[in-house]
């Protein structure tokens, strides 16, 4: 058989069919064509290990499976593998399947991988497919390597060029080209990009597209109308549910946010990471068995994956003592514990096997030990690396332990200060009152604070209508120096860009703010749910350079978020 390009006797090609049969002709034909390395998997949670652990060329995946990955198909592995940046986009992703139905064909018109083979096929067919994957790989390979160098601004102007010129392969440009747009904070250009490509045909990801671009340009209400249409029109498109759950959480609708959270998980329950979201947001809802379902879900199949996110085991420990399961939660602290040694410069797990080691030593009765550790967790809450995830870990271990009658000197004051620090927004401000809910006067305190930073805030405001603009600023950094919140702090910063030429001494109030946010000022977005890697719901990946080990997510590690590759 004639090889299919010259190139073809370097490729690494990774075949996953269920059926031993099926999976051996694949193998063969690929060999035929002159493929050097071929790899061989029956289950799809043993091709994710394989794909994890190093690169493919090539990928021939069967849609659907049998037995225990009946719930997870190949789109659903594609989608958590882009989402994770765990694929480079030079890789050939195509899908086998027997389904020859118009909606697996809009499938693939939408989805992310390259192409499908339908069997029962011939040689030839997939020599077609493979030629042609491959091709657009090849044309569009100057955009990739710019991606792949992180130069940004280079790969948009070819994205954009070949867009406006109806290149070849045009649409799929544009789609990575309005990605790109989003990254670099020209969200009007990636919108308008989006509304270009919907003229030429209503496809869900440009909706999605535009739907992103107006959350990124504070237009929460819009965003949400784009979303309810597009799932309305489209109720399987999961990605639409991962954007509609960071908005609605971000507004403060959390129970709003679990609903579509639970659409999502049970559209994919296969998926690691919806089913971290899910569990995560079960949890400070108050739902403490449902947020332990889906998280023992997600651990069983996905604890060695590099999306499982090891605060899904700081949660499942808290579930483990209210259960007064000592078996269960001593098996979450060795597992935190073996991934802390793995990475020992990891603040965030140290952080984990912390929380955990203190529900262990209450069930073992011994509470001297448990406040000695208590106390050292909260002993210095003006840490710079401290964020909204630690702060919710706090919160509900000390309303925990406070509920079950260990009541810590100080407490009311750390509570204080983690609200003044944290409680920034209604949906931030939500989630910590959810994490501090066993103790519902903590979680009032956390309310009462984000009211207090309102204030604050509105006090500065005032200042700014009267023409007061020292002041405004003055007042701002005072209480950003003693409460560390990132919402004043960037307030003082906003308010020197813009009224800088009318303070006399701008030059050094703006240092004395940028002091502050490089410290201080970490994001706020979804760090509690697992977004706080940068990567946001329905992005596409770029293929960044891997994030630290232990950072959130992965801490071996989690997240972002859906592709629409």
């Amino acid at each position: 058989m004639q090889l299919l390009d010259r190139d073809i006797a370097e490729c690494r090609a990774l075949v996953v069919d269920g059926n031993p049969t099926s999976r051996s002709i694949l193998a063969s034909q690929l060999r035929e064509f002159g493929v050097g390395t071929v790899t061989q998997c029956g289950r799809i949670h043993d091709a994710r290990k394989q794909l994890e652990a190093r690169p493919f060329d090539v990928v021939l995946c069967e849609h659907r499976f049998d037995g225990e990955d009946s719930s997870y198909t190949a789109q659903n592995l594609l989608d958590d593998l882009r989402r994770n940046n765990l694929l480079p986009f030079s890789t050939v992703f195509i899908v086998v399947t027997g389904e020859a139905s118009y909606t697996m064909v809009a499938d693939a018109a939408e989805s992310a991988f390259d192409s499908y083979l339908l069997k029962p096929h011939t040689a030839t067919a997939l020599g077609e497919r493979l030629t042609q994957a491959r091709k657009r790989k090849k044309v569009l390979g100057e955009i990739f390597s710019a991606i792949e160098s992180q130069d940004y601004d280079q790969a948009t102007r070819l994205c954009l060029q070949r867009f406006a010129t109806r290149g070849a392969y045009w649409l799929y440009a544009a789609r990575i080209g309005s990605e790109l747009l989003l990254r670099q904070g020209r969200h009007d250009e990636s919108r308008k990009l989006c509304e270009a490509v919907l003229e030429t045909g209503a496809l869900p990801w440009a909706r999605l597209g535009i739907a992103r671009a107006q959350i990124e340009s504070n237009q929460p209400v819009m965003a949400l109308r784009t979303l309810e249409s597009l799932i309305g029109d489209h109720p399987t498109h999961v990605d639409a549910y991962d954007v509609m759950g960071r908005v609605q959480v971000e507004q403060g609708s959390l129970g709003e946010a679990l609903d579509t959270y639970r659409r999502a998980s049970s559209l994919t329950p296969g998926s690691i990471t919806r089913l971290q979201k899910h569990g995560m947001l079960a949890f400070y809802m108050g739902d403490r068995d449902e947020s332990a379902k889906m998280l023992e879900r997600a651990a069983a199949i996905g604890i060695s994956s590099k999306m499982f996110d090891f605060q899904s085991l700081v949660l499942l420990g808290f579930a483990r003592f209210h259960q007064k399961d000592s078996k269960g939660l001593q098996r979450c602290l060795e597992n935190l514990q073996h991934a802390a040694e793995k990475v020992p410069q990891s603040r965030r797990l140290q952080r984990f096997v912390s929380v955990v080691k203190v529900f262990n030593l209450m069930l073992q009765k011994q509470v001297a030990a448990v406040v000695a550790e208590v106390r050292e967790l909260f002993a210095d809450l003006k840490e710079p690396g401290l964020d909204i995830e630690a702060a919710c870990n706090l919160l509900a271990l000390l309303s925990q332990l406070t509920a079950a009658e260990l009541r810590l000197d100080g407490s009311d004051a750390w509570v204080d200060g983690l609200g003044l620090r944290f409680a920034s927004t209604k949906g931030v401000t939500e989630l910590l009152a959810g994490a501090a809910a066993p103790y519902p006067p903590f979680a009032q305190q956390v309310r009462d604070a984000h009211t207090r930073i309102t204030e604050m805030a509105e006090e500065a405001v005032t200042h700014t209508l009267q023409g007061k603009h020292r002041n405004a600023v003055e007042s701002l950094l005072a209480h950003a120096e003693r409460t560390l919140n990132a919402k004043l702090i960037d307030m003082a910063r906003m308010s020197l860009q813009r009224h800088g030429d009318k303070i006399a001494d701008a030059q050094t109030l703006s240092a004395q703010a940028d002091s502050l946010r490089e410290r201080f000022a970490i994001g706020v977005g979804g760090a509690a749910l697992g977004q706080s890697n940068g990567r946001q719901p329905g992005a596409l990946n770029l293929r960044d350079a891997p994030a630290a080990s232990g950072a959130a997510p992965p801490a071996g590690g989690t997240s972002p978020e859906a592709s629409t590759a």
